[in-house]
């Protein structure tokens, strides 16, 4: 046996397997990042006596570092492997919270936020999602979806404990501790990484290349193909973050009170684990491209029930059915990407395209709210919502035609395994 097929030998092997669970809890773990902040915003803004505006402006830096942290920790995993990025992604997010528990002003509270708890929290989804579906070929699709429910993971679990934490300690401690529990667990995590997959360490050695699709069976150059991917992108995301952000004031504008709205959002997210992993098993079986059109049709669907039913049990539905219907988009990219170019650009291009979905969540969660103001009612927002969802679909019905079949496999079964 050669080399390159002994190194073969570990993809979609009891190796891969271990190395996907330590990706899922650092993913799992590095996600306090994001949702740390989201829990403490009535305190932060009641110890720097600053209005809500003020105080959700860390939020938004937060953002804004995990879109442009993912382009740089994606480059960097193609280029150095995984290991080496996380743990300094590792190191950058102790650093970040423990600044961010001792920042006398909001400024430098946002700047650390931003700049370091932000950037460092990247590192653990986009670029790990690329990098995990290096060590996959066949179960390629529940890999990446497994992997990728860490997102929706540490919704669920981190929101209770930060909040029990300042509770009894206050923000700055909590922030302090969460730090340091970055550190001495995702450290190990870490070196649980630092083999290279063999389709990136054997890519100069002869027969070791793996074959790929060229974007010119779809007619596209790469950049134009990578083009379309990030408008997708943006377009599933402005619908996606319509029901995400403002579930809980819709629910107190119905009288309901933000209580109903957490449940719902809470329910939400709990359906999107199983919806990535359902949608991980489907796209091994009809591929990323007929993945991302069955979730973006069935999301378009759940998101325009909402403007007909307001109801409390017609929203606690809905709101499943929104949540285990999106939660494969996301993923998807990541397998159109691998089917598309060539492993050793995985990183950078995965991560493009989940910055662009971040863009959109932004974006998204921003038009909402600027639609709700314009018409005072969220009506239009859910249908502006349907419209940005509508492009996304299109795209990708769009690219499935100029595949020329890809493969003749067909997406009945999987429709049907969904709903």
């Amino acid at each position: 046996m050669t080399a390159v097929a002994t190194d073969a030998a570990v993809v979609d092997s009891p190796i891969a397997w271990r190395r996907l669970c330590a990706a899922l809890a650092l993913s799992t773990i590095g996600g306090l990042g994001m949702w740390a902040v989201v829990v403490a915003l009535p305190a932060i803004q009641k110890d720097f006596g600053v209005d809500r505006a003020g105080a959700s402006l860390p939020y938004t830096l937060t953002m804004i570092g995990v879109g442009f942290g993912s382009l740089a920790f994606g480059r960097a995993v193609d280029r150095f492997g995984a290991m080496r990025p996380v743990i300094f992604a590792t190191l950058l997010l102790a650093v970040g919270f423990c600044a961010a528990s001792v920042a006398p002003t909001l400024a430098l509270f946002t700047l650390a936020q931003g700049l370091a708890i932000g950037v460092a929290a990247s590192a653990t989804f986009a670029p790990l999602m690329a990098d995990t579906s290096l060590w996959f070929d066949r179960r390629r699709g529940i890999a990446v979806g497994i992997f990728a429910s860490g997102n929706y993971l540490a919704g669920t679990i981190w929101p209770p404990v930060v909040q029990a934490g300042i509770a009894q300690h206050g923000w700055r401690t909590t922030f302090l501790w969460g730090g340091l529990f970055c550190l001495v667990t995702m450290l190990p995590l870490a070196w649980g990484l630092r083999r290279r997959s063999p389709l990136v360490a054997n890519v100069a050695k002869p027969g070791a290349q793996p074959r790929v699709a060229s974007p010119e069976r779809l007619g596209l150059t790469r950049p134009g193909l990578q083009a379309l991917l990030l408008v997708a992108g943006v377009g599933c995301c402005v619908a996606m973050s319509m029901p995400q952000v403002h579930m809980v004031a819709y629910c107190a504008d119905l009288g309901y009170g933000p209580a109903r709205g957490a449940q719902m959002l809470s329910v939400m997210l709990a359906c999107g684990i199983v919806s990535r992993l359902v949608f991980g098993a489907i796209s091994d079986r009809i591929g990323g491209l007929r993945t991302l059109i069955v979730g973006s049709a069935l999301q378009g669907t759940a998101l325009l029930l909402f403007v007909p039913f307001d109801g409390v049990v017609s929203l606690f539905l809905i709101s499943a059915m929104f949540g285990l219907f999106q939660g494969g988009i996301v993923p998807s990219y990541a397998m159109i990407i691998r089917e598309f170019f060539p492993p050793q650009e995985a990183g950078t291009r995965v991560s493009m395209t989940i910055t662009a979905t971040l863009f959109g969540m932004a974006l998204g969660g921003w038009m909402s709210g600027a639609v709700f103001d314009w018409t005072g009612s969220y009506r239009m927002a859910f249908l502006n919502g349907v419209a940005w969802n509508a492009l996304n679909l299109a795209i990708a019905t769009f690219l499935l035609r100029r595949s020329r079949g890809g493969g003749g496999r067909n997406i009945g079964p999987a429709l049907a395994a969904v709903t």
